[in-house]
C-alpha cells in the first residue's frame, strides 16, 4: 500500500483534477452474502495481488468531509465506464494516514479496499484463486 499525492485534496465531489493522486493497493477483500440457515451472514475473501491495484483520485470521493478520527477518510468509489464516471456502490475504499511533520509526508497506516460481489462471483473467485496458488507451488517445487 503506498499513497502519491495529498489525499486532503479529494473533497465529497468527485474532481477530475486529483487524477495525479494515487493509491496502490495490494489486498481486496471480496465480500458476499450467504445465507446461513435463517439469517443472511457476511463472507469474505482476502486477495493479495501480485502487481497493486492503482485508484486516481479522480475516481474517489469523500464519503462524508468530517473525518471519523484524525487522519481516517472513507471514500466513494466511482467506475470510469465510456468516457463517464458511474459510482460502484459495491466498492468502497478505507484509509488511516499520519502526518510525519519531519518529513512533511503523509502516510498510511491501514488500507482497506472492499469489494461486493454475488454468491456466484464470490464462489468462482475462490476456486480461481485456490487453483492458481496450486499451480504457482507445483512451479515452486520444480526449482
Amino acid at each position: 500500500m503506498k499513497l502519491i499525492g495529498n489525499i486532503l485534496d479529494i473533497k465529497q465531489n468527485r474532481e477530475n483534477g486529483n487524477k495525479d493522486i494515487e493509491v496502490h493497493i495490494s489486498r481486496v477483500t471480496y465480500i458476499t452474502n450467504k445465507k446461513d440457515g435463517r439469517f443472511f451472514q457476511p463472507f469474505d475473501f482476502e486477495d493479495e495481488l501480485e502487481t497493486p491495484l492503482i485508484l486516481t483520485g479522480d475516481l474517489l470521493a469523500r464519503k462524508n468531509y468530517k473525518q471519523q478520527e484524525e487522519g481516517e477518510f472513507e471514500f466513494k468509489v466511482f467506475d470510469l465506464e465510456d468516457g463517464e464516471y458511474v459510482l460502484n456502490e459495491n466498492k468502497e475504499l478505507s484509509l488511516t494516514v499520519a502526518y510525519d511533520p519531519d518529513a512533511d509526508l503523509r502516510i498510511v497506516n491501514s488500507l482497506y479496499y472492499e469489494i461486493t460481489i454475488s454468491n456466484e462471483e464470490f464462489e468462482q473467485l475462490k476456486k480461481e484463486r485456490a487453483q492458481a496458488r496450486k499451480e504457482q507451488k507445483k512451479k515452486g517445487n520444480r526449482r
